[in-house]
């Protein structure tokens, strides 16, 4: 109860006439600036940092807050309209957002998309509310096997249940891998595939990895057909959801929260993980299995709600413990720290005021992006009638600015431009693009958590396996990879069978 009656006072402080003002503005900035490839929530949270200097704590971080669910919202908008998220969380709503958009259903998707973020924000800012000490107690007993583990079964979930081929899954999550290498080693300070290169002694960023691989690999494809066949114009559907839209997503955005607020409060979580697990549960609950990789509306709703439970699960112990698990989270902290507030355990009691007036500007957030994007849905839609040549070169334009803005280096483009070749080769042999970046994502945090592990246990290779959680993962994992085998000794021995009783 007294959570309740600490939220009820936080929305007394929410729903000023100035701190409405401020929510909405930072919706606003958040879905536009989102929209842009390459320059996510997390960049345009720091680029406004100095702007607040003047606002008082409050005010700043629900701003904040309003900026990282309209900047989530935003990077769907373009991986549904254009194949080009905005950022990382938004990465696996282009599988199947932007084959609807193909279809004439773009409206459609960010209706589900919209939907999805208001129902996945409530559920995990409600869960935010009750259960915030009990899952930061849990997060601090998760070692750094458990998190390798975890990171496993992402590489072998998103490798195994997208593409037509197993191993052109691995291979790409192999390309992945690799680009994640570049850059010093975090724990002996080796530089490894840096050439030379002190640009690249830092690594390659996510932001540039993804938004090449993406939206510049997407429009070379996109050029290299233009010359064999002239694009039709997409047709624009209606904006709102159907009855049969609704009773497909109901069951998604419901499942979205559970799976994404866990993975969000753990301690290097976020929500990329989550996407991919709920895009692959909503594929083996699905009963219209024939449309996915085609335009299945389940791949939109449910990892859409998933990215916006997991949002308020990173606020968890970002509150309570004082750990960011996501680039916004990072740059929070260090909005409240230069107020001089330092979260943690005590933040509840020191400045009780503060924090539940941003849990509780996070249920206003919500419904003003819901009211905000839902009905703009058509607007954003008809992105899609612009002729493919302006649009394409805008997509490329605004995809140089955001990797310029990344470092402020030439070298950034080169890369940009180099890795949109990359993807635009992948695309052309049938690699699936999602498994590389995943690996560029999870591949140096899986590192560092298997060398830690390794570190505790002297490197006892049990050392890797020596929790029952971990355990448990694994055991996921190899029903994943033997699934198939099963699969199909299940049906040769039911073939076998009715021969059988013929034979007798």
């Amino acid at each position: 109860m007294d959570a309740v009656s600490s939220l009820l006072d936080g929305f007394g402080t929410a729903l000023t006439p100035s701190n409405l003002l401020v929510a909405a503005i930072g919706v606003v900035l958040g879905t536009a600036i989102g929209v842009l490839p390459g320059i996510g929530p997390a960049m345009a949270v720091a680029l406004l940092l100095p702007v607040t200097y003047g606002l008082d704590p409050t005010a700043a971080l629900i701003m904040f807050a309003g900026i990282y669910y309209g900047g989530m919202f935003g990077g769907s908008t373009t991986s549904i309209l254009l194949n080009t998220p905005g950022e990382t969380a938004a990465v696996v709503t282009a599988m199947e957002g932007h084959p609807m958009a193909k279809r004439g259903r773009g409206p459609q998707a960010l209706a589900a998309a919209a939907i999805g973020h208001f129902i996945g924000g409530i559920v995990g800012t409600i869960l935010l509310v009750l259960l915030a000490p009990a899952v930061a107690s849990l997060a601090v007993d998760i070692g750094a096997p458990d998190y390798f583990a975890i990171m496993v079964l992402a590489f072998v979930a998103v490798t195994s249940v997208l593409g037509k081929s197993r191993l052109r899954g691995f291979a790409s999550l192999l390309v992945g891998l690799t680009i994640g290498l570049i850059g010093l080693d975090q724990l002996t300070g080796q530089a490894r595939l840096t050439f030379g290169s002190l640009h690249l002694a830092d690594g390659v960023d996510v932001v540039i990895v993804a938004v090449g691989l993406f939206a510049v690999g997407e429009s070379l494809w996109v050029a290299a057909h233009l010359r064999h066949k002239l694009a039709q114009p997409i047709p624009v559907g209606r904006p709102w959801l159907g009855r049969g839209d609704v009773r497909r997503t109901w069951k998604p955005w419901l499942r979205g929260p559970f799976i994404g607020f866990p993975f969000g409060a753990i301690p290097a979580g976020g929500a990329e993980i989550p996407t991919f697990l709920s895009y692959v549960t909503e594929k083996r609950f699905s009963r219209h299995k024939d449309e996915w990789g085609k335009g299945a509306i389940e791949g939109v709703a449910g990892p859409e709600s998933t990215a916006s439970a997991s949002a308020a699960g990173t606020l968890v112990t970002m509150l309570t413990l004082g750990l960011p698990t996501t680039a916004v989270a990072a740059v929070m902290l260090a909005a409240f720290q230069q107020y001089g507030i330092q979260p943690g355990p005590l933040l509840f009691e020191r400045e009780s005021a503060l924090v539940w007036g941003l849990i509780a500007s996070l249920f206003v957030g919500l419904v003003l992006l819901l009211v905000i994007n839902l009905p703009m849905a058509p607007v954003w839609a008809k992105l899609l009638r612009i002729p493919r040549p302006y649009l394409y070169a805008g997509i490329l334009f605004f995809a140089s600015v955001g990797a310029y803005s990344v470092g402020s280096e030439v070298l950034d483009l080169l890369l940009l431009f180099a890795i949109g070749v990359l993807g635009f080769a992948m695309r052309r042999f049938g690699l699936p693009v999602l498994p590389a970046i995943i690996g560029v994502i999870l591949g140096p945090a899986a590192e560092l958590q298997m060398r830690r592990a390794l570190q505790i246990s002297d490197g006892n290779l049990s050392g890797l396996v020596n929790s029952p959680m971990a355990v448990t993962v694994y055991v996921v994992i190899a029903l994943i990879l033997a699934w198939p085998l099963i699969r199909k000794l299940t049906k040769r021995g039911q073939e076998k069978t009715p021969k059988e009783k013929v034979d007798a």
